[in-house]
């Protein structure tokens, strides 16, 4: 597992305790629910951005390293 993989891991495994946290009732308001929303659409922004590095890491990384 590279780097950028491992990252994905952790964002994902943050998304999906936050989104745990929020289907149980966990916002007191409907602001803290507009926040908690807000955590998630940029994790899921963060997540997206370290797929791409991956992708683009196991392209490039032959080249790099010439293995």
């Amino acid at each position: 597992m590279n780097p950028f993989e491992l990252l994905s891991s952790k964002i994902d495994e943050r998304i999906q305790n936050t989104e745990a946290s929020l289907s149980s009732g966990s916002a007191k308001d409907y602001a803290e629910y507009r926040e908690l929303c807000g955590v998630i659409r940029g994790l899921r922004s963060a997540l997206m951005e370290c797929q791409d590095l991956a992708a683009r890491y196991k392209e490039l990384k032959p080249i790099v390293t010439g293995k």
